[in-house]
Order: structure tokens, then C-alpha cells, then sequence
């Protein structure tokens, strides 16, 4: 017969032990590259950057999909002009937007985390608030409130969902054991 729950257990050996990792402090070379990435100017330049690249591949794909009007109409060759041509505009236009939003984006995060002195959703909240408004200040203020709404908004709208979604999961286990044990 198998050993029962009540009796006891031999302790494990050192082998059988998990090994616990001693804490590590950072390198000095570590320390310097966290507090270079936690410059504003550095972060706003490097999204700017990263975000140009995607708006070009953006573009670049976006360009590919167009096909001219006047298809039956056009040579090969008028075809593969038209089609890089748009192409170049498409990524061109894409990649200023993208690094425009991504350089006001960060650099509105950064100064709102500074100041608040917290590194929370409601940080990317008002940086996604402040940058559509200003991709929308030339147009009306209605565009700039539907602007503000989506890019700050779609964090918080999804957070809250991923806590309901824990809350109801976590709810129907406890439900689920004490119907078991009842």
C-alpha cells in the first residue's frame, strides 16, 4: 500500500534543494545605460527614429497594394513605375507620421512620468491625449477630442478588461470550489 498524506516526509538533501541566485548589482556600465535611456531627448529621438522605419515598411506595403486605375490601359513598365512611385510617396508620408507620433508620444510619456513620479498606465493615458491633440490641432476640436479618446483610452479600456477578465476567472474557481466542497 502507498505511503498516506499523514506520514511524514524525508527533508531533501542539498542536491534535491532549488539553488537560490545571490542578488547582483548593476555594473557601473549598466547604471550609465539606464540613465541614458532615461533621458527624455534620447527616448523621444530613438522612437522618432524607430517610428520613421515602420512608417516606412508601412508605406512601402501600403504602396504595393495600390493598383492604378487605368490598369488594362498601362504597360509593364508603366505598371512597375506607377506602383514604386507610390510606393516612395506612401513610405515617405508614412514614415514622417509615424515618427512625428512616435517622437511626441514618448516625449510626452517621459515628462508626465517625471513629473508624476510614477511609471503607470495613466502616464501613456495623457501622452496618448497630448498627442492627438497635437496630430489634430489643425483640424477641429472635435477631431481632437476623438483623437485623444482613442490613443489614451485603449490602454486603460483594455487594462480594465484584462482585470475584469482576472477578476471573473478568479471569481468562478473560488465559485467552482465551493460548490465542490459544499
Amino acid at each position: 500500500m502507498a505511503s498516506s498524506e499523514s506520514e511524514p516526509q524525508p527533508a531533501p538533501t542539498e542536491a534535491e534543494k532549488p539553488k537560490i541566485e545571490p542578488l547582483r548589482l548593476p555594473t557601473p556600465e549598466e547604471v550609465r545605460g539606464q540613465d541614458i535611456w532615461n533621458n527624455c531627448a534620447v527616448r523621444s529621438v530613438v522612437s522618432g527614429v524607430l517610428g520613421g522605419g515602420l512608417g516606412i515598411f508601412m508605406g512601402l506595403f501600403l504602396g504595393a497594394l495600390d493598383n492604378p486605375i487605368t490598369q488594362e490601359e498601362m504597360t509593364a513598365k508603366q505598371q512597375f513605375i506607377y506602383t514604386a512611385k507610390q510606393m516612395g510617396r506612401r513610405s515617405y508620408s508614412s514614415a514622417k507620421t509615424f515618427a512625428v507620433m512616435g517622437l511626441i508620444f514618448s516625449a510626452a510619456e517621459c515628462i508626465v512620468e517625471k513629473a508624476r513620479a510614477k511609471h503607470d498606465t495613466t502616464n501613456t493615458a495623457v501622452a496618448g491625449c497630448v498627442t492627438g491633440g497635437v496630430l489634430s490641432a489643425r483640424g477641429c476640436v472635435c477631431r481632437m477630442c476623438w483623437f485623444c479618446n482613442i490613443l489614451s483610452l485603449d490602454r486603460k479600456v483594455l487594462r480594465s478588461a484584462f482585470l475584469i477578465k482576472q477578476v471573473y476567472s478568479v471569481h468562478s474557481i473560488v465559485s467552482y470550489k465551493s460548490d465542490f466542497y459544499w
